[in-house]
């Protein structure tokens, strides 16, 4: 994409936003100058900025829930504090006690790590971010909002691991907490209870997040670093 074609689409979408409250990115163009900005250093230097500036305003728009960077950061720390009390719990708890708390401090624990795991190896790898946020009532996972301008001044390969991160975490949490377990010696059905949860999770990516979700997000950062 030529550098005037680029600029050409920004001002239309920056316009769009600016008349219509309700306007969103869909069909404006405006991934397409993302994409060819991935391929164009000179046109992350002219347009990083501006690109970060729209995605902001259409994801103010488009998020449930968006909650301050170090409010939201402090919130899931304290959560996965939380967690791990749980499951420490679990250690002097009889049954079926201690099955139950080890099971809740999982659940915890999935839901905080996700993100912070995102937020630590974005930052690791200079991205930076903006928010918390829940995206929508069939999707409350909470996630960080990258900033779109380090994002994109960031190798795609290193885009891509960020990517990753949140997804690796929630397949290894459940696993890593079965030896937890039978040192506890919680009964047997939240053993296999653990077991299923790291199952299920497992082909929920094979059969969603290759598509739609952070392994979709992966692999098309990793076609643009092979390019």
């Amino acid at each position: 994409m030529e550098r005037s074609e680029a600029e050409r689409v920004l001002s239309a979408v920056e316009e769009r936003l600016a008349s219509d409250p309700a306007a969103g990115l869909k069909g404006s163009g405006f991934w397409k100058v993302v994409g060819a900005a991935k391929k164009a250093p000179d046109l992350v230097g002219a347009f990083a900025e501006r690109i970060a500036a729209i995605d902001r305003t259409a994801f103010e728009r488009w998020a449930l829930l968006t909650v301050p960077l170090g409010t939201g950061t402090a919130a899931a720390s304290a959560g996965t504090v939380v967690g791990l009390v749980l499951v420490g719990l679990a250690y002097n708890a009889p049954e079926p006690w201690n099955g139950l708390l080890l099971l809740a401090g999982t659940g915890v624990l999935l839901v905080t790590t996700h993100g912070l795991a995102h937020l630590v190896v974005g930052r690791l790898v200079g991205i930076r971010f903006t928010h918390w946020f829940v995206g929508t009532v069939t999707r409350p996972q909470p996630g960080v909002k990258t900033d779109y301008a380090t994002y994109l001044t960031t190798a795609a390969e290193r885009r891509a691991w960020m990517h990753a991160s949140g997804a690796l975490v929630s397949k290894i949490v459940p696993f890593a907490l079965i030896p937890a377990g039978l040192i506890a010696g919680v009964p047997a059905w939240a053993t296999v209870l653990l077991v299923a949860v790291g199952v299920v999770s497992i082909v929920t990516d094979i059969l969603w997040s290759t598509r739609v979700g952070d392994w979709k997000k992966f692999r098309r950062e990793m076609a643009f670093a092979e390019r």
